[in-house]
């Protein structure tokens, strides 16, 4: 297993930044993150910064907005969530070599952001990669020990997804498209109940929000085919940062269960491996017969 994994943990480098930028004005502490802190981490930074330009937005602006000014009151979460990354990362990484029988290294990269994600499955220096961005967890509330499980192993799913396609930068791109994306998450969704053996659901709000995404489902499908209209909109099912009717993370549900309905004529590995055009097919068939029930 250690042969494996690898964790790149830049935690101590942040707080090395941290000490220093804590009294600074907003504006300062963005600047001061790029100059200081990912100075030392420069492909970390390119792939933050890229992220944002392939939006088309200003990653100073909307970090300076979201993410900085509530790093003060996220640094004790944050701090527990890298502790308990530490304890619980080989195993969670243990088990999913042995569900998925997967066949190549990973590194882990703990770090703090500018609002890219809770987890994001890329690669980092040449290795199938999961970079934990701590701002986002905190954000989030999922730095408990049973979120993070759920996070990595959802984060795993992704990287397992992108080996068997043999896709990597590409498919990040694909993910751009909603209906991709719908396949996606909800694929790696699945991957995280199988690696831990029970549906963790890692996303939810409470302890009601399952239920409400199963009473609701047939709603969703067809919020979900509404918003299609306007792809911006569908922004809603996905992110810390978005909600539909007040609830975050719905797309993960509706994806899920998109995956579960496909298992009843395929094995998870012949899902993987849909070409683009049948998934969105497939996903829009799914939408539409979810939405008539």
């Amino acid at each position: 297993m250690s042969l494996k994994v690898r964790m790149i943990d830049t935690y101590e480098d942040f707080l090395t930044y941290w000490s220093t930028a804590s009294s600074m004005s907003v504006e300062h502490k963005t600047y001061f993150w790029k100059a200081s802190y990912m100075e030392k981490y420069p492909e970390l930074l390119k792939k933050q910064l890229e992220n944002y330009g392939g939006e088309g937005l200003d990653w100073g602006k909307v970090a300076g907005e979201r993410v900085f000014p509530k790093l003060s009151e996220n640094i004790s979460l944050m701090s527990e969530a890298r502790k308990n990354i530490l304890t619980i990362y080989k195993p969670v990484c243990s088990r999913a070599y042995e569900t998925l029988k997967l066949d190549f290294n990973m590194v882990l990269v703990i770090y703090v952001g500018i609002g890219c994600g809770a987890g994001w499955s890329t690669r980092y220096e040449g290795l199938p990669a999961i970079l934990l961005g701590l701002e986002n967890i905190a954000e989030s509330g999922w730095h408990t020990e049973n979120k993070l499980q759920g996070l990595i192993a959802h984060e795993i799913g992704h990287l397992a997804h992108m080996a068997w396609r043999n896709e990597w930068e590409v498919f990040e791109e694909m993910e751009r498209d909603p209906l991709f994306q719908l396949y996606s998450e909800g694929f790696a969704q699945r991957c995280e109940h199988i690696i831990l053996g029970r549906e963790t659901w890692h996303q939810a709000q409470d302890e009601d929000w399952s239920n409400w995404c199963e009473e609701h489902r047939s709603w969703l499908a067809g919020e979900f085919l509404k918003r299609l209209e306007v792809p911006s909109q569908v922004q809603g099912f996905f992110g810390s940062w978005f909600s539909v009717q007040g609830r975050k993370q719905t797309g993960y549900f509706l994806g899920h269960e998109f995956i579960r309905s496909l298992e009843e004529k395929h094995s998870l590995r012949e899902i993987a491996l849909l070409n683009e055009g049948e998934v969105k097919e497939q996903v829009i068939l799914f939408l539409r017969r979810e939405s008539y029930k």
